[in-house]
């Protein structure tokens, strides 16, 4: 028996998706304003994973520049058809509903590279693929509704796509508008056909606390749906905001080689209060099917800490794959950037980076020097070494972001008299300072600044490497989530640069990265 804790995947990885293909299982998630986008993670086990490359990994895939937070890439689906994969998606600008829209990429091999992206004339977000076995390309995805009962009250649409031209044909067919009346969001819709009948999966109640899964069945692919009489098929809302687990939904289905059922989805890990700095992470559940509906965690009804995967390739108790530990170098796949591919703003130099200074800031929604990984434990401690010669006005430093709104920075600038370090909230957009110090010496002489997490209090100090630390500030976490802040993400630990608006030549040098879980 090989028994694995949930998630399979911390951090913020929302909205995953996943297909098999022959012995491996391939798994993508959204990446909102954040590049490279949409990482690709194969496994032989659904339970180790491994990042082998992203589907938007170079310049000029997509222009999202100027996008604010919690913009960007929305749920993506793949699949693999007739020897290719498939991957459609949603861009999103927050702030311009007519920039962005919904794409399909294609692959014959996941790690890449992926064809530049061919736009789809069709509203909405979430689009799903299915490849029916009469050869035909349905495409579905969720809008609101043209004529609402309630708020938010949105549609499953369905429409064939014409492989040879991309293009939508004949007409277009409404599936679903939820299993709940008065539920919004019936969103991330997916459709199979299993044993000659058709399914659609989806979520409703938003991707928050009342996030809620549900099913439906027919015939033909194009309806009539009849919902299951035990929808919602799973949730967590019932349980209140103290669960260990919230937000349970956006699930898709996967069938492993021995032929047993299984689900990924997302969950919420609340620690600190009603909070979840880590974000949406993914979770796996096994499925069973009785009287011809799938039954979510059988037996149980909620989604298990810790799943027997009889398959694993090796005892993996307590052990969350995935995840980053240790020295960042600069090939790691994990690192990124905001709105443009790390190499547009920055060069590696063995391993580490050096990045110019750029006259944006981190508060601004716009292309800025910043390179961050994910948040994906509780506890951990991060520390860069940095190192610049900084002109008057100008700050490098380690950022705990959450949002161009919501972060807390630790910024270093010189002066005749030593190096100035403070650590500032940045909240709602309004600056707070939380903490002051001084050094002795100039920033081109390398420096360490840390954030020592644990649980909701992240502890900011500097350093010169090998002497002693000086805590600057510690923040309350509980200030940096998105119940808090508001938008759709975990947090990220990075370094950044800025003139603040002035032209610059200076170069920001980041020897090394650590991160330590604890």
């Amino acid at each position: 028996m090989t028994v694995v804790r949930n998630p399979i995947i911390p951090g913020c990885f929302p909205d995953p998706t996943i297909c098999r293909v022959g012995e491996e299982y391939f798994l993508v998630t959204s990446t909102f304003e954040y590049q490279p986008g949409l990482p690709i993670q194969r496994s032989r086990d659904l339970v180790s994973w491994e990042l082998i490359g992203h589907a938007i990994d170079r310049p000029g895939m997509l222009d999202m520049d100027g996008m604010a937070s919690s913009s960007g890439l929305f749920a993506p689906t793949l699949r693999f058809h007739d020897g290719m994969f498939w991957l459609v998606c949603t861009l999103v600008d927050q702030q311009d509903a007519s920039r962005g829209g919904n794409f399909l990429l294609t692959a014959t091999d996941a790690a890449g590279p992926w064809s530049d992206p061919i736009w789809l004339e069709v509203d909405g977000i979430d689009p799903s693929i299915f490849f029916d076995d009469d050869g035909r390309i349905w495409m579905h995805g969720t809008r609101l509704a043209s004529d609402p009962e309630w708020f938010h009250q949105t549609e499953v649409w369905l429409r064939e796509l014409d492989r040879e031209t991309m293009a939508f044909v004949g007409e277009e067919h409404i599936l679903w508008h939820g299993a709940v009346i008065g539920a919004v969001w019936a969103e991330g819709p997916h459709l199979y056909k299993i044993d000659g009948t058709y399914y659609l999966l989806a979520s409703e109640g938003g991707t928050e606390f009342h996030h809620a899964l549900s099913v439906a069945r027919a015939d033909t692919v194009t309806g009539p749906y009849i919902g299951n009489k035990a929808n919602p098929v799973l949730t967590h809302r019932q349980l209140g905001h103290g669960a260990d687990l919230v937000g349970v939904g956006h699930a898709d289905l996967v069938q492993a080689v021995d032929g047993s059922w299984w689900s990924v989805l997302l969950a919420m890990r609340p620690y600190g209060g009603y909070h979840y700095n880590l974000g949406r992470e993914v979770f796996l559940v096994p499925v069973s099917w009785e009287e011809g509906w799938p039954v979510f965690a059988p037996g149980l009804g909620r989604v298990p800490r810790e799943v027997d995967v009889p398959f694993a390739s090796r005892q993996t108790l307590g052990v969350m794959q995935g995840a980053a530990s240790g020295t960042i170098r600069s090939d790691d796949p994990r690192w990124t950037s905001l709105r443009v591919q790390p190499e547009q703003i920055a060069e590696r130099e063995g391993d580490g980076w050096v990045m110019p200074l750029s006259p944006a800031t981190l508060s601004d929604a716009t292309v800025t020097a910043f390179l961050g990984v994910r948040q994906q434990h509780r506890d951990v401690d991060v520390v860069a070494t940095l190192s610049c010669d900084l002109v008057e006005g100008e700050e490098i430093g380690l950022v705990v972001r959450q949002s161009e709104l919501d972060h807390v920075r630790m910024s270093m600038s010189s002066s005749p008299t030593g190096i100035r370090i403070v650590a500032t909230h940045r909240q709602a957009g309004v600056d707070a300072r939380l903490g002051e110090i001084w050094l002795d010496g100039v920033v081109s002489d390398a420096l360490e600044l840390s954030v020592r997490a644990r649980e909701q209090d992240y502890e900011l100090s500097a350093a010169r490497p090998g002497d002693e630390s000086y805590v600057v500030a510690v923040a309350d976490g509980r200030t940096l989530d998105s119940v808090a802040t508001g938008g759709f993400l975990g947090v990220w630990f990075g370094v950044f640069g800025t003139s603040n608006g002035a032209p610059t030549q200076s170069r920001l040098r980041v020897q090394s990265f650590d991160y330590t879980p604890r």
